[in-house]
């Protein structure tokens, strides 16, 4: 069974051959505006539009965690918006993020990637602004994606695997 490789870079850009799916969390609110989502929204409109659309019209829709909304931004790439965090703030309840909301968007991830013979792009999901740890994440990707045999890659900004 292959692994998830790291790499230091920018997760927007994956330089590999194929179809690609960039993945990376959201939260139920329908805010966007910070973390990832900008780096996101600085190289294509799509998935921001594409996520207010979803969100606006949630009464209609599968919006709400565990969803994944797939995006597509060029001919071999998408977006995949996936609702993995409950708000935005930490307080009495804790950090926003919702694990089993990310291992449920990364099932059914799994599905829509292999139908598309894509590999997986992501930054370090859930462990930014929504809070979580590498080492409550990590073990999802792997058992969602990489065991299913999809290749994953994780981008680093700065340093290398920490």
């Amino acid at each position: 069974m292959s692994e998830i490789l790291y790499v230091r870079g920018d997760a927007t850009v994956p330089s590999v051959k194929g179809a690609k799916v960039i993945a990376h969390v959201c939260n139920d609110i329908g805010g966007w505006g910070k973390g990832f989502v900008l780096a996101l929204s600085r190289r294509w409109p799509e998935p921001e539009a594409a996520y207010r659309a979803w969100h606006r019209d949630r009464a209609k829709n599968d919006f709400g965690l565990g969803a994944v909304q797939l995006v597509r931004v060029e001919p071999y790439v998408w977006v995949a918006n996936m609702i993995g965090q409950r708000g935005i703030r930490r307080g009495s309840k804790g950090v926003p993020v919702r694990y089993e909301a990310i291992d449920t968007a990364l099932a059914r991830l799994a599905g829509e990637v292999i139908e598309l013979g894509a590999s997986v792009h992501m930054p370090r999901i859930g462990c930014g602004l929504a809070g979580g740890t590498w080492s409550r994440t990590e073990p999802l990707i792997t058992e969602r994606l990489v065991k299913r045999g999809i290749k994953v890659t994780v981008y680093d900004h700065g340093e290398g695997r920490g």
